[in-house]
């Protein structure tokens, strides 16, 4: 192949479009318990993190609820991945063994806020959140009292979540979202010095912790009695009012050696003979990033 601008962009043309398929077609489920938020600067400050809202029957003047008695901000990281293309390979028209490279990026762009939002889950027994104690921890303050989002065992961990409200129990911040972008002038460092045509995908982005109400960690083993406790425990949350926050798990998020008791809990028709009371209850969710 002669190489010329007209070639070049050819070739960068078609990797794009290697990317852009297999991001399109990477399974992803990060959307699933944590919700999108974009960014507009190099941090976002969540004041409204621990607010609750509730109605009240209107006597005398409104009664504004604060949303400034929290202080929980995100910043964005910058992140990047990188390939190159040798000079020669185009040269000799060899660039189709470089479709799987393209194709991994692709991927790999597709499921990197799953890598971000997963990592921060299992480490949420570790991780703070808005109101100074770690996301999972036994201790948050409510009211005059605490409440505890976390179960404490040997067990490998999984959690509970309740996704079906507008507020996910995590955050994924996107300030720059993931682009493709050729380095194949001539001219460029990297091909005169180096022979080769780099490409590369960028964003700024990073996760955070939400709402702890909505999310319970166990590392009891999985069993109907562990996952009723945590069904229980979770519906039970109230608010800094006193009122019940309506919380009601929707998803069970487990690591794969925990796959068939979790499938067998909540899909099987009985257990041992008897009719199974958590058949539907809850969705599940297999995390390989859980692993």
């Amino acid at each position: 192949m002669l190489i010329n601008r007209a070639s070049l962009a050819a070739a960068t043309t078609g990797f794009k479009t290697l990317f852009n398929t297999a991001f399109s077609a990477a399974p992803s489920d990060w959307d699933k318990v944590a919700m999108l938020v974009p960014s507009a600067a190099r941090q976002e400050t969540y004041a409204w993190l621990g607010t609750t809202t509730r109605f009240r029957e209107w006597i005398g003047d409104r009664v504004v609820q604060n949303l400034g008695t929290h202080d929980f901000t995100i910043k964005n990281k910058t992140f990047e991945n990188t390939v190159a293309v040798q000079r020669e390979d185009i040269e000799d028209d060899a660039i189709g063994v470089y479709s799987p490279l393209f194709q991994s990026l692709g991927a790999d762009a597709r499921t990197h806020p799953d890598e971000l939002v997963f990592a921060l889950l299992k480490a949420g027994t570790s991780t703070l959140c808005y109101d100074g104690q770690y996301f999972f921890d036994t201790d948050h303050p409510v009211d005059n009292g605490s409440v505890a989002n976390l179960t404490a065992g040997d067990a490998t961990a999984w959690y509970l979540l309740d996704t079906s409200k507008p507020v996910k129990p995590l955050i994924f911040q996107k300030r720059r979202d993931y682009t493709f972008i050729a380095k194949t002038e001539l001219t460029d460092d990297n091909v005169f010095k180096a022979k080769e045509f780099v490409y590369g995908v960028d964003c700024r982005a990073n996760a955070g912790v939400g709402l702890w109400q909505l999310a319970h960690c166990s590392r009891a083993a999985l069993s109907a009695d562990s996952l009723n406790a945590a069904i229980a425990a979770m519906m039970s949350v109230k608010g800094d009012n006193g009122k019940p926050l309506n919380v009601r798990p929707t998803l069970l998020v487990v690591p794969p050696i925990l796959r068939t008791t979790a499938l067998t809990l909540v899909k099987a028709e009985t257990i041992e003979g008897t009719t199974n009371p958590n058949r539907d209850a809850v969705e599940v969710l297999i995390s390989p990033w859980l692993a």
